[in-house]
């Protein structure tokens, strides 16, 4: 039985290391930003970044997110939909790999999604991203047995470019009696959805927000202090992500800043997920919000010293001995 759910796009990352954002300028690919494409589009920036130092992994936020839960020895299961081709079963290997439950739904008539992540000199990320399969789960596909079991329920902002499918996932978590938790995912993506996603969090659909500072300002127009108090008073639990100054989390009248745990920064990929995964850990296992953001912390600089947001089976170790309960 998962302890923990994630649902979201099922993606399979190229991650690509650039010499210099000369690329990104003459692609048209604004830096640091998340960019759909098509099938054709994607293989052209393939083609275009052949040669280049590159690794290849399962990916999507909440993918990422489960992965570092079971890093972590957690008990979890993931939702999605892959195609019926040798990148869905690079996806599917992966989970069974890491011990996740597969909770996979096929389409054979699409490709398995794919991320291309153009990392830049310093680490920052600008990705192009085909969807493929994954934005054909369907919410009528969703039904409760799959959350059976599940306290948390973790989902993806960028299902949300499925306002229907996103509010099945919620419902089924609730029905079965998990805790919602919702990482808002991109700035753009809040803005182009923000009256779906505000009124999900008034009507106190979402127990547990995760956001960065950007995506907090493009929810409330406010800064991050402000934006925390005003998205606490409809959240069980909010958490602000500010990337080198840390975090704040806010439960009820606790409130809580945590500093960023000191790394050196190779690539941002999955920094965000695996502080989510490291919060959900704490929350688990009862800690309280300060050291759930602390464990948060820590997952994020580890993953920030890596290409890619996976972890080595040494690193894994590590960390279990530092958060040892």
């Amino acid at each position: 039985m998962a302890a923990i759910v994630g649902i979201g796009n099922a993606l399979v990352d190229i991650l690509v290391s650039l010499p210099s954002d000369d690329f990104l300028a003459r692609l048209g690919l604004p830096r640091g930003t998340m960019n759909l494409v098509d099938e054709e589009r994607i293989s052209v920036l393939l083609a275009e970044t052949e040669g280049l130092p590159r690794t290849v992994a399962s990916g999507g936020s909440a993918a990422n997110t489960i992965h570092g839960l079971a890093g972590l020895r957690v008990s979890c299961a993931y939702i999605g939909k892959i195609g019926a081709d040798e990148t869905g079963r690079f996806f599917r290997d992966d989970l069974s790999t890491h011990h996740i439950d597969d909770r996979l739904f096929i389409d054979a008539a699409s490709p398995t999604g794919r991320v291309l992540a153009l990392i830049s000199p310093d680490g920052e990320r600008t990705f192009a991203t085909h969807l493929g399969a994954a934005v054909h789960l369907k919410s009528e596909e969703l039904v409760p047995p799959l959350f059976d079991g599940a306290r948390f329920v973790h989902i993806e902002g960028f299902l949300v470019q499925d306002h229907a499918l996103l509010r099945r996932a919620v419902s089924c978590a609730r029905e079965r009696g998990a805790l919602v938790s919702l990482d808002l995912a991109s700035h753009n993506i809040v803005r182009e959805n923000l009256s779906f996603l505000q009124g999900l969090v008034a009507e106190r659909l979402i127990d547990i927000l995760f956001a960065n500072e950007e995506e907090a300002r493009a929810f409330t127009g406010k800064e991050p202090e402000v934006a925390l108090d005003e998205l606490a008073s409809q959240c069980t639990i909010t958490i602000i992500k500010r990337g080198k100054e840390g975090s704040i989390a806010c439960r009820q009248s606790e409130k809580v800043s945590v500093p960023a745990v000191a790394a050196p920064c190779r690539d941002t990929t999955g920094a965000g997920d695996l502080y989510a995964a490291g919060f959900l850990y704490g929350l688990l296992h009862n800690l309280t919000l300060e050291r759930c953001a602390a464990v948060g912390s820590l997952l994020a600089a580890r993953v920030i010293c890596r290409i890619g947001a996976k972890l080595s089976a040494e690193d894994w170790r590590a960390i279990r001995r530092e958060i040892a309960l």
